[in-house]
C-alpha cells in the first residue's frame, strides 16, 4: 500500500510540474520573432495609459486604439523588482498598480529585450523606478536595474 501511495504522489507531481498551456499574452505591440516595430526602436518616445500590470518592473503602455496589438509590453530599465512569486514580488506588483494604475506614462526605448521593451518611464516628473523606491518597494530578483548598479 505504501510503495503505490508513493507512486501516486510522484506521478501528481510529475504532472503538476509539467508545463500547463502559456497564458495569452495581453501586450502583442512587440512580436516574439521578426522586427521590432520601428516607433519602438532605441531612443524613441511613446506613452499612453497603463492598460496592465505583469509585476513589479513590467506594465503593458496602450499606444493606440487596437486592445493588444497596440499595447506594449515595458520592462522598466530604472526598477528591478523581485519575481513575483519569490518574497515581495507580489507587494512590488500591487505597488506598481497603485502607482501607475490607468494613468498616463511618457516612455523612452532603450531597446528590445525579448517581445517586450525596455524603457525609461516618467509618470509627471519622476521616473517610476524611483517612484517605486520611494513608496518603499526593494529591489530584487536575478538582476538589478542600472539604478541600483550606479549607486
Amino acid at each position: 500500500m505504501h510503495r503505490r501511495l508513493m507512486a501516486f504522489l510522484l506521478a501528481g507531481a510529475a504532472l503538476g510540474s509539467a508545463a500547463g498551456p502559456a497564458l495569452a499574452d495581453p501586450c502583442r505591440a512587440v512580436p516574439q520573432k521578426g522586427p521590432m516595430p520601428a516607433s519602438l526602436a532605441r531612443g524613441e518616445r511613446f506613452s499612453g495609459p497603463v492598460v496592465h500590470i505583469a509585476d513589479g518592473d513590467s506594465l503593458c503602455v496602450a499606444v493606440g486604439p487596437r486592445r493588444g496589438a497596440d499595447w506594449v509590453e515595458v520592462r522598466l530599465a530604472d526598477f528591478h523588482a523581485p519575481e513575483l512569486k519569490a518574497p515581495g514580488g507580489r507587494e512590488a506588483r500591487n505597488a506598481l498598480k497603485g502607482i501607475t494604475g490607468g494613468r498616463r506614462v511618457d516612455c523612452v526605448s532603450r531597446g528590445r529585450t525579448w517581445d517586450r521593451v525596455a524603457a525609461d518611464c516618467r509618470l509627471g516628473d519622476q521616473s517610476l523606478g524611483d517612484r517605486m523606491r520611494a513608496a518603499g518597494v526593494a529591489e530584487g530578483g536575478r538582476g538589478r536595474s542600472e539604478a541600483a548598479r550606479r549607486r
